[in-house]
This record gives C-alpha cells, structure tokens and sequence, in this order.
C-alpha cells in the first residue's frame, strides 16, 4: 500500500484581520489604544485595591485578581496581532501557538474559578452574615484565590498537552487572530478523539 504523504507543519498562519495597508495601519492604531487602555486601567484598578485599606474585603480581593487576570488575558493574545500589522508576518511556531494556547486557556479556567469563589462570598454575605467574617477571613480568601489560580493552569496543562500530541499537516492557516482549540482541532490529521474528550470534560468540570 502506497504511504500517504504527510507533511508534518512546525508553525501556523494566523489569518486575522485581512486588510489592505492603510486599514491595517488604522487597525493597529485601534487595537494598540484599545490594549494600553485595557492593561492601563486593569493594573491601576489592583494597585488601588492592594494599596487602600477601606478595599481590603474579599469582594474586592477577588475583584482585584480578576482586574490583574484581565490584564494578562489581552497580553497574551494582542500583542502578537499588533506584531502581525506592522511587519506583516502573520506566522506563529509550533512552540508560540502552544504556548499561547496554554496561557489563554489557563486564564479562562482561572476566571471560571474566580467568578465562582465570588459569587461564594456574595452567597455566604447573604445568607450567613453572621458568620461572614469566619467563614470569609484572609486566610480563606489567600487560599481560595491560590486554588483558583492552581486549578486554572493545571487544567490548561491537561488540555494542552494531549493537543500537542496530536499531528498536524496542512493547510496550517488558523483562521483567528490567535490559537485556540477548536481551530487547531480542525487542523489535526491524526486521530483527535481523545483530544476533544479531555478538553469536553475538563470544560465540564471547570464551567
């Protein structure tokens, strides 16, 4: 039996946003704004909350991490897409794209986690508020956000890896602006079952 010729691909092309020059140039200006202003108030709303006192409650404890978990969910997706307007290289290796897909993974299952612990202490404000105090001290909310965090990228990992197992072989074209599952999924020639299983299940679990 003839083999079948496979060429196994070591990077992928983002496809983005196809633009003439001058837009792409418009668009970088857009989306260059739209991140510093993001990352901008992000970090400024978490220095506020760790460096006022009247702010040290666990609502807006919580409420901080998210603001510093959103400034790194643009980071790891934007800035690539800046890069790809100005020089026009729209490539990304094997080792970017998982790398990428990891960190957003990981801070999507973090946010999951993190918007449950906060709607925990909105419950337990509510119907315990007697017990608010105890049940909600430091301690509990250091540990309830390290947990968040932990359970995040842990489950990234778990995801990310049986994604990298997999083969793939052209076309290598992404049609997003940066990796994520269901593109890369649709790109793999070998067998991805399994894949799909852990990243169903590990969905389930987080969600």
């Amino acid at each position: 039996m003839a083999q079948e010729n496979v060429t196994h691909i070591h990077e992928f092309i983002l496809l983005g946003f196809p633009a003439t020059p001058e837009l792409q140039a418009l668009l970088f200006v857009i989306f260059l704004a739209v991140y510093l202003l993001t990352v901008t108030e992000n970090l400024v709303i978490t220095v506020l909350i760790i460096t006022n006192p009247q702010l040290h409650k666990p609502m807006y404890f919580f409420l901080g991490h998210l603001a510093f978990l959103e400034a790194c969910y643009i980071s790891v997706t934007v800035p690539k897409l800046l890069v790809s307007f100005v020089v026009r290289s729209k490539s990304i290796s094997f080792a970017g794209c998982m790398a990428q897909l990891y960190f957003f993974v990981a801070l999507v299952c973090t946010e999951c986690a993190l918007l449950a612990v906060l709607a925990l202490d909105r419950c337990v404000a509510i119907c315990t508020p007697l017990h608010y105090a105890l049940t909600m001290s430091h301690r509990a909310c250091r540990q309830l956000a390290t947990g968040s965090w932990l359970l995040g990228f842990l489950i990234a990992l778990l995801k990310v890896f049986f994604i990298s197992q997999l083969s793939f072989c052209g076309p290598r074209v992404i049609n997003h602006f940066y990796c994520d599952i269901s593109p890369l999924l649709n790109l793999a020639c070998s067998e991805r079952r399994l894949a799909e299983l852990v990243d169903f299940i590990s969905a389930l679990l987080i969600l």
